[in-house]
């Protein structure tokens, strides 16, 4: 079936001498992977394989196939060219660790409207913005709201915070996050990109909040792994 979707570049890998294999993320409908034919030796063509860096928001018309396989694409074109993703340090490590953390997270191949314009307009923050230094922590904190599994917060007040049940508890049970990393966790509930600014993290707080989020995607998706761009992250931001 031929679909025309927004997309958004989660993974590339090179396969044989000429051709890429890519995974988007597309509105239409979800997860989708596609196999670009000797995209790396053909100069003149539209599709070029510079267009499937990490987080590229594209329009495409492609060959949508049944569940399973490789599809193909027939046309697109970049709906946005980032300014700033792709030239500065900082925020071309965070592109590159969040496109991992999507890529072994979302599986599904259907349509989500609310996710995928969390995606989009949070990447275009990420591009026009300077102060970043939080960005993955709360960008990785608010994806749990459209997986499933978003703190609940109306027992905030309590000592420690569950990341098995997803709750603030006055019991310590394996797993609970408590004194100042709880402290620390707690500064970015509620808030939306534009504040981020005013949470002050130390690099060693920073860190200590980055595992704790990475531990508490580990409980709740089955089969999450550790992205492998991890210690580059922890390395810039240290």
């Amino acid at each position: 079936m031929i679909e025309t979707s927004k997309a958004i570049v989660l993974n590339t890998i090179k396969y044989g001498d000429t051709s890429l294999i890519t995974t988007c993320y597309t509105q239409s409908s979800g997860i989708k992977t596609y196999i670009l034919k000797g995209v790396l030796k053909a100069k003149k063509s539209k599709i070029k394989a510079a267009y499937f860096q990490p987080l590229m928001q594209l329009n495409l018309t492609a060959n949508h196939n049944n569940k399973g396989n490789l599809n193909s694409i027939r046309d697109l074109e970049v709906t946005y060219f980032y300014n700033s993703i792709y030239t500065d340090i900082k925020k071309q490590t965070i592109a590159l660790f969040l496109a991992e953390i999507l890529y072994y997270t979302i599986r599904e191949e259907e349509q989500n409207n609310t996710l995928f314009k969390y995606l989009e307009t949070a990447f275009l923050w990420l591009d026009t913005h300077d102060t970043i230094s939080n960005f993955h922590l709360l960008f990785l904190l608010n994806l749990t709201k459209y997986l499933g599994f978003y703190p609940i917060t109306n027992t905030i007040n309590n000592s420690y915070f569950d990341l098995l049940e997803g709750t603030f508890t006055n019991k310590i049970r394996n797993n609970t996050v408590t004194g100042n990393n709880l402290m620390q966790f707690k500064k970015l509930l509620g808030i939306n990109f534009d504040i981020l600014h005013t949470v002050d993290f130390s690099a060693s707080n920073r860190q200590a909040v980055l595992s704790i989020l990475i531990q508490y995607f580990q409980l709740h998706l089955e089969g999450f792994k550790k992205p492998k761009s991890l210690e580059v992250l922890k390395l810039i931001f240290s």
